[in-house]
């Protein structure tokens, strides 16, 4: 052992040990090995014929030099494995993998893996370990007849577990690659549980948020020393809720509830002001708060849930601001036929303007005390039911979502 055991107590209290996940639970188990290991000590201490074998093993340790260092190796293995699971009360990591990654590669009984020489497998073995955070079976090979490369596929194209790469047929490198996988949010990587508290704090949410779920994206192209990964982690526990996203290893985006107190009264009577603009009623109670901060759009965003059915939004940017309110229960009908959604969405891109502008006008006055007469209508053609008031002259641009009898459920305005 690396410290003498009156040092194990001091060792185990330092970082990383005295940090997320090792909790408490598990530095008692280290403590409970550890007197374990003690006592067992104690007791061969104590029984008559130590000394006779602490003689006989000073007369066979010339015979133990000798022995293959295979013998070494493999102790050496077993050894670090089982500190491994001495140190956290489970399986830290898969040590065998780390040292063989090629161990855990899932291979399937398709002829075409046949193509794979030994270094393919170690670089899709350790692409996925390191990239992916999981072993997806590959079940397709094939050979590029130009390029040479070798192409594999692994998991279902149409399920949240895929992975495509193409690799160099040569020296077996990875040229290009696009895999997703999906995992329950504790299997994540520590190195990325270990920051959640902390990122929490920092927006005033809740610190003790409960991984859920983890999705993972990567991505390579030609010319890329290595790829890039994409990880979003979804929290929740019996309060609230929140997200964390990582660009690589770099954490870009936090999102948690919050406490009311956390925003200014203005914003709320506003978004209640304009809740009522929009549905002609009393605005419901505020229900709850969830704060954004982007640090990779460079924005910061708190959206407001009043009752079951409205948000308000808004958004504050370096380069741009933005705000919406939204009866996000309002949306496309659910109709019997696919000729009813047909006449429903044909209905809706024949909308007059003058009808639009009737219903939209007088809300957006409220609101913020706009003309709309002074804005050029354009009407959306990819999102139907959806049109923009742009001022010619300005940046600023009002977006409005109607329905079929041209009753308006949401609106957003950019650059206040």
């Amino acid at each position: 052992m690396r410290f003498k055991d009156e040092d194990w107590e001091k060792e185990i209290r330092k970082e990383p040990f005295a940090s997320s996940p090792f909790q408490d639970q598990h530095k008692q188990n280290v403590l409970r090995q550890v007197e374990w290991m003690k006592t067992g000590e104690e007791h061969v201490n104590d029984a008559p014929d130590h000394k006779q074998k602490q003689q006989i093993m000073k007369r066979n340790r010339r015979t133990a030099r000798s022995r293959p260092r295979k013998v070494v190796v493999v102790t050496t293995v077993a050894v670090a494995a089982a500190a491994a699971i001495l140190w956290n009360g489970q399986v830290l990591e898969p040590i065998v993998e780390r040292v063989y990654p090629v161990s855990a590669l899932q291979l399937s009984d398709d002829p075409s893996m046949n193509l794979l020489t030994s270094e393919m497998k170690q670089t899709v073995a350790m692409s996925m370990r390191d990239y992916l955070g999981k072993q997806l079976e590959v079940h397709y090979a094939k050979k590029g007849p130009i390029t040479g490369w070798v192409y594999i596929e692994a998991g279902d194209v149409n399920k949240s577990e895929y992975a495509k790469m193409w690799l160099d047929g040569k020296t077996g490198a990875l040229v290009e690659a696009d895999m997703r996988s999906e995992m329950p949010g504790n299997e994540l990587e520590h190195r990325f549980l270990r920051q959640v508290p902390g990122l929490l704090k920092g927006i005033n949410s809740d610190p003790t948020l409960k991984p859920i779920s983890a999705r993972r994206y990567v991505k390579m192209k030609q010319g890329q020393e290595k790829p890039v990964w994409f990880t979003t982690l979804f929290l929740e526990n019996g309060k609230g809720s929140g997200s964390i996203e990582w660009t690589r290893d770099e954490a870009v985006s936090v999102s948690g509830t919050v406490s009311s107190d956390t925003v200014s009264t203005d914003l709320i009577t506003n978004a209640r002001s304009s809740i009522e603009a929009l549905s002609g009623e009393p605005a419901p109670a505020l229900k709850s708060v969830t704060f954004t901060q982007n640090d990779k759009q460079l924005e910061e965003t708190t959206a407001l849930y009043f009752g079951d059915r409205y948000l308000v939004r808004s958004v504050g940017g370096r380069y741009s601001n933005e705000y919406t309110v939204m009866d996000f229960q309002r949306g496309v009908p659910e109709l019997e036929t696919g000729e009813e959604y047909e006449l429903y969405f044909e209905k809706l891109s024949n909308m007059d303007e003058k009808i639009i502008r009737q219903n939209a006008a007088p809300i957006i006055q409220k609101m913020f005390d706009i003309d709309l007469d002074k804005y050029v209508f354009e009407r959306d053609t990819k999102n139907i039911g959806m049109a923009t008031f742009r001022l010619e002259e300005m940046a600023n641009m009002i977006q409005v979502r109607y329905e079929e009898d041209a009753r308006i459920t949401m609106i957003t305005i950019s650059d206040l």
